[in-house]
Order: C-alpha cells, then structure tokens, then sequence
C-alpha cells in the first residue's frame, strides 16, 4: 500500500514523529508549510497560532507535490488549542478531491492535553468516522521516553 505522511510541524516534536514512522512504514514524507509563518517563541506563539486554530483559519501553503496514487494518507500535526494546525487544515481542503477514497490515519503532538479533540476536529474535516490508526504523544522530542517509542510502533503495526 503506497503510503504518504502530511505533516506541519513548528517546534520539531511532529517532524521527528514523521520520520520515525516513515522509516518503520517506508512511507513517503510531505511536510506543508506556510507562506507567512508563525511566531515560535513567547506568547505571540500561543496567541496566533491559537487564534488561527480556534478561528479554523486556512494560511496560504508553500508549494508541496502531493501526488495521486496514494492509498493510506498518515497526517501528522502538533495539538493547538485542542485542534489541529491550521496549515494542515488548508492542505486537507486545497486536496479534497485527491484525498477521496483514501485509508486515513494520525497523529498528534502536544504538551498536555486537547490531542482527542484534535483528533476528532480532524476526522470531521476529512468527513470520516474513524481512522486506521491513531496516537497522541506528549512532547516525543522533546521527552523521549520508551513508552512513546512502543506507541510509534503499535501505531505502525495497527496499519499492517
């Protein structure tokens, strides 16, 4: 099953994520990212980027390659405001037509809670009822832990 990870990722805990399940799925990796992007630091970054989430904003992407022949899409976004990342809001909207009879999985990154209602906002967006697979880990780069390296791995098995 031809595989492709989309994934926004601000403070690398998402990227790194990614690329951990890329390598155990052999999946491709598609990392979106905005034309304007937001601030990283200090409260301007819980202040925008959670405007932007609440509001359901859609930023302007910079070009990415997203091509047909795709069967499983794995998303891949940080938790913000209990939602997802407005950049991957735009992609999943800029590709719905693409994106149609795919096999859906996630996941989610944050620092505390919100990541099932994430999760859930974004099955809504890609108007299904379940996905494949799905995980939430607390802050993976940032505190690596053994117990979120077996949640990557079942996470992978759950999609075999």
């Amino acid at each position: 099953m031809k595989t492709v990870i989309v994934y926004y990722s601000m403070s690398g805990n998402t990227e790194q994520t990614a690329r951990k399940i890329a390598e155990i799925t052999g999946a491709d990796l598609l990392r979106i990212e905005p034309v304007k992007e937001y601030p990283s630091t200090g409260m301007r970054k819980f202040l925008w980027g959670g405007k932007s989430a609440v509001m359901g904003e859609k930023p302007k992407l910079k070009p990415y390659r997203f091509e047909e022949g795709y069967d499983r899409v794995i998303f891949g976004t940080p938790v913000w405001a209990s939602n997802i990342a407005p950049p991957l809001r735009s992609f999943v909207k800029e590709n719905e037509d693409m994106l149609e009879g795919k096999s859906f999985s996630a996941f989610v990154c944050c620092s505390g809670g919100g990541g099932e209602k994430a999760l859930l906002r974004l099955k809504t967006l890609l108007k299904t009822d379940d996905f494949v697979s799905e995980m939430i880990l607390i802050d993976p780069k940032d505190i690596p832990s053994e117990e979120n390296d077996q949640k990557i791995q079942a996470f992978c098995d759950n999609m075999k």
